[in-house]
């Protein structure tokens, strides 16, 4: 037994306990209140071993899952970013690189090294897996958004042009996934003014 490194690990895990005190802006499908980050994180990894079959490529689903679960881990330090927070964008990458070097720096160096390369792959957007994973962390929002009549929508006075910006590589992790969010999420929350078109 490697004592040293079994403390790393056990740091690492009560380091993370922590996103499930960071609260995002979506609501749970009953509205009543929002979704933490290891909620969320939960929520996608289940969907991509379910929904992985419409992957525009083939991706190796545990490192897709490995990726989602990681991904937000350093919204501990630089707190969630909305998604349609200009300000917050634009000093969120440095927030995060900042966190990511200290929180996968806890884990002994082989495995905070390969989940550091993880959480770069994903920011990076180039890997069957990073797409596809970044479908996930899109879609899942509109799918809670809607369940919960654009509670969180009409809230910030979002407009259906931020969405489509936000949304526009969803389609290179799954154009199928892409077109029924579009379809069955967007639209019938623009038809019914939760969502407002730009004038």
């Amino acid at each position: 037994m490697d004592k040293e490194r079994l403390e790393k690990q056990f740091d690492f895990f009560r380091e993370i306990d922590k996103e499930k005190f960071i609260g995002r802006q979506t609501y749970l499908t009953d509205a009543k209140r929002k979704e933490n980050d290891a909620e969320h994180a939960w929520h996608m990894a289940i969907m991509t071993v379910l929904l992985s079959e419409y992957s525009n490529e083939e991706i190796d689903v545990l490192k897709t899952v490995t990726m989602l679960l990681i991904h937000d881990l350093v919204e501990i330090d630089a707190g969630d970013t909305y998604a349609y927070d200009e300000e917050g964008n634009k000093t969120k990458r440095a927030r995060e690189l900042a966190a990511a070097d200290r929180i996968f720096g806890l884990l002994p160096k082989d495995q905070g090294s390969r989940f550091r390369a993880l959480w770069d792959e994903f920011e990076e957007w180039e890997t069957a897996e990073a797409k596809f994973a970044h479908a996930m962390d899109h879609i899942q929002p509109l799918m809670l958004n809607d369940a919960a009549e654009g509670k969180s929508w009409v809230e910030h006075g979002v407009r259906l042009s931020q969405v489509m910006a936000r949304n526009q590589g969803t389609a290179k992790g799954s154009e199928v996934l892409w077109e029924y969010a579009y379809q069955n999420f967007i639209s019938p929350n623009v038809e019914n003014g939760r969502l407002k078109k730009d004038i």
